[in-house]
């Protein structure tokens, strides 16, 4: 709400989807849970009368089971949201939507949008529509709409001037949706898909906060408290970690004005980051409620980010969709990769944590050699765990510790940092054969590079590929793990050495199994 609220300038989007408006169309906005979807309604609502629009903006968050039963009942509580809604605005028009008590059919729901729509240009919003959209009734009533719109291209009736429908679901996908949740089975002949919106428009404006749009909402709340903040380089920041997903741009906002003592630089998004790894957000809890009952998209995200695995994309893969759907994908380019780092973070933290394995690891302890006066000793933390990895590791499967040997690194060292840091992948770099992973504990920062063994040239390249980064990085030292699976190399030693390559030492470890 701007007059409560820092709002980012989202004046560009809003004038996007106004002028899809002008021109008549129908649309569906969908995007991820706490995506500003229910914000950009209430600012067209603000925006369209200045544009001679009426609009009408109703939701089916809450509305009453009963109205799904029948014709008559669905007709009769649209109709009664609708009035409200414009008695609400102190429309005049309100006193025509009131004359409704004889439409109790959807013929008769069509004749009676005719008549109201024939001296006003309404837009009507319907909110939340996934609340109740798994039902046939519904797409009964899309379809009404449909044929209206037709009928108005035609010149043949008067409807609304435009409709958009809002949620986190597609609306041509509705029939997917409602077979997932049982409400529907399909008849003989029945396609899958098979849309009563094919009127309907894609909605191609970008919903996530660029640069410009997260500085701009910065901008306004320097201008009043004068902190000194680098505008520029804050909302780099914090689009580096969200890609513009405007729920988790609020909160890393939140956590640094609130728990932070407002430290506005890129150390404070980081620290806010950190916080909210942690946290038990409907956010959060929602994505790990979305995994936990799609095991395709699980095993997707998985392979993604544990296992280094590209996917094209496939619209005709469901759970490919469903990922974009909820945002825990987005399309680059051909290929779908995670929606943003803070999401990466956190299902690493979460598929560390699931990994069975030996008690040993997991009930170590952290020793006074390891972190020692708020410093983490990174040479010493690859040492035992080299040591570790053989001595637990050697009975496993080889197939097992060949695709998750880098995860299982990540869960030896996410007990040490706990409390005191946190780790990312860098997503330029992560793929089958190569992942580096930023460590930040206290004022320290550390570059691991995990790779598996494809040689002795690849392996002279992986020293050219850390040097690099540890170049653009702005570091001097970093740290190679070598996963080596030959069974001649299978002594139980880990080899570990200092080397200097191109101007930087690195420090060189082999193991295996």
């Amino acid at each position: 709400m701007p007059g409560k609220h820092y709002m980012a300038d989202t004046s560009e989007k809003v004038a996007k989807t106004i002028a899809l408006i002008d021109e008549g169309m129908y649309f569906s906005i969908n995007c991820a849970r706490q995506y500003g979807k229910t914000t950009t309604i209430f600012l067209l609502e603000q925006r369209l009368p200045y544009k001679g629009y009426t609009p009408i903006w109703i939701s089916f968050e809450g509305v009453s089971e009963g109205m799904f039963d029948n014709e008559t009942q669905f007709c009769r509580e649209f109709l009664r949201l609708c009035t409200r809604e414009l008695e609400w605005r102190k429309e005049q028009c309100a006193d025509d939507w009131k004359k409704n008590d004889g439409v109790i059919s959807f013929s008769m729901l069509n004749d009676f949008i005719t008549n109201v729509c024939r001296t006003k240009k309404y837009v009507l919003m319907i909110d939340e529509v996934d609340k109740s959209s798994n039902n046939l009734l519904f797409l009964r009533f899309l379809g009404m709409l449909r044929d209206k719109y037709l009928a108005r291209d035609s010149k043949r009736g008067n409807t609304f001037q435009s409709v958009i429908l809002v949620g986190v679901y597609n609306i041509k996908n509705l029939k997917i949706k409602m077979i997932q949740a049982g409400t529907h089975q399909l008849q003989d002949g029945e396609a899958r898909i098979n849309s009563p919106w094919n009127i309907a428009i894609d909605f191609k404006v970008d919903m996530s906060l660029n640069i410009n749009e997260i500085s701009s909402m910065l901008s306004d709340y320097e201008n009043d408290h004068k902190t000194g903040m680098d505008i520029e380089a804050v909302a780099t920041e914090i689009r580096a970690y969200t890609n513009g997903y405007p729920y988790l741009v609020s909160r890393i906002c939140q956590k640094i004005e609130e728990d932070l003592d407002r430290d506005w630089t890129p150390n404070g998004v980081e620290r806010a980051i950190k916080i909210m790894l942690s946290e038990d957000t409907t956010l959060i809890d929602d994505i790990f409620k979305n995994l936990a009952n799609n095991q395709d998209l699980n095993d997707i995200m998985f392979s993604i980010v544990a296992l280094g695995r590209k996917y094209s994309y496939n619209k005709g893969n469901l759970a490919m969709s469903l990922g974009l759907t909820f945002g825990f994908l987005i399309r680059q380019g051909d290929d779908v990769v995670i929606g943003n780092k803070f999401f990466e973070m956190l299902l690493y933290r979460h598929y560390a944590q699931e990994i069975e394995i030996d008690k040993r690891l997991i009930n170590r302890t952290v020793s006074s050699e390891i972190i020692f006066d708020g410093r983490l000793n990174m040479q010493l933390t690859i040492e035992r765990f080299a040591q570790h990895y053989y001595e637990i590791y050697r009975a496993c499967l080889k197939e097992f510790i060949e695709n998750e040997c880098r995860l299982l690194f990540l869960t030896y060292l996410q007990p040490l940092i706990n409390g005191g840091g946190f780790y990312h992948v860098e997503s330029e770099t992560r793929d089958a054969k190569r992942m580096d992973v930023v460590v930040d504990y206290g004022v320290d920062q550390f570059i691991v590079e995990l790779k598996l063994w494809y040689g002795e040239a690849a392996h002279e390249k992986a020293f050219d590929q850390l040097a690099g980064y540890l170049d653009r990085k702005n570091k001097d030292a970093g740290y190679l793990i070598t996963f080596d699976f030959r069974k001649e190399n299978n002594t139980g030693a880990p080899k570990m050495e200092w080397i200097e390559h191109a101007g930087k030492k690195i420090f060189d470890v082999m193991v295996g199994v």
